[in-house]
């Protein structure tokens, strides 16, 4: 596209950092070949916006690499009807690529600083099912559940069990769990009162601070 600068480096990147991968949801792919990450990123690292790396945004935080983005929206398998909840926020990038595979979107950032510009920058760019609300996120958004799928993009020693209890029938979680170097991207189904579990990739997240994350930095 002429008038956008990025739409060859977004395109690599589906290409290169996802398809090659692994990645085969199509509408995942299509929303990340949409979805302009550099709006998303400081500006001093728009020329990285699509390189295969987590980026800095501020307050200690960072926008996960495209492809755990994208491995995290796959394992959601939504279909475009679903209510989402999203537990951290940051910039607002993955809300966006949530935004254009569901109904709604429900993002949760603990930071002010953060939480107060994505939602400003989600409405900027039109992503009009997408709200923002600050607070702690280990607590879900008790107020609009029941979640047909919650995503959680902050690491936790467990999953948080008012996440849990804020799924549908059926819902599904996906969350980075485990210690400080290292956590796996975890799957959770509901099945009435039952869950089961299922273990993905590697990875490695910012912690999740809160109530039911981890109460203090400290205590990685």
């Amino acid at each position: 596209m002429a008038d956008d600068p990025y739409f060859r480096q977004r395109i690599e990147m589906v290409e290169t950092q996802l398809r090659k991968r692994g990645i085969k949801d199509v509408g995942g792919l299509g929303a990340m070949a949409t979805v302009p990450r550099h709006e998303f990123v400081l500006e001093q690292f728009r020329n990285r916006a699509y390189s295969d790396e987590p980026l800095p945004i501020g307050a200690g935080q960072t926008v996960s690499q495209p492809y755990i983005v994208a491995a995290m929206t796959e394992a959601l398998g939504l279909s475009g009807t679903e209510r989402v909840l999203e537990v951290g926020t940051g910039c607002g990038y993955q809300t966006a690529v949530l935004s254009l595979l569901c109904r709604e979107v429900y993002g949760v950032e603990l930071h002010p600083e953060l939480a107060t510009p994505a939602a400003e920058r989600l409405q900027r760019l039109g992503y009009t099912n997408a709200h923002v609300h600050c607070r702690d996120g280990s607590y879900g958004l008790k107020e609009f559940a029941p979640y047909d799928a919650i995503l959680v993009a902050a690491a936790a020693p467990r999953v948080p069990e008012p996440l849990m209890e804020q799924l549908t029938d059926g819902g599904r979680l996906i969350a980075p769990i485990g210690v400080e170097q290292r956590q796996e991207l975890v799957l959770v189904t509901r099945r009435g009162s039952e869950y089961s579990t299922q273990y993905r990739e590697g990875c490695r997240f910012v912690p999740l601070l809160g109530r039911y994350g981890w109460k203090d930095k400290e205590l990685l």
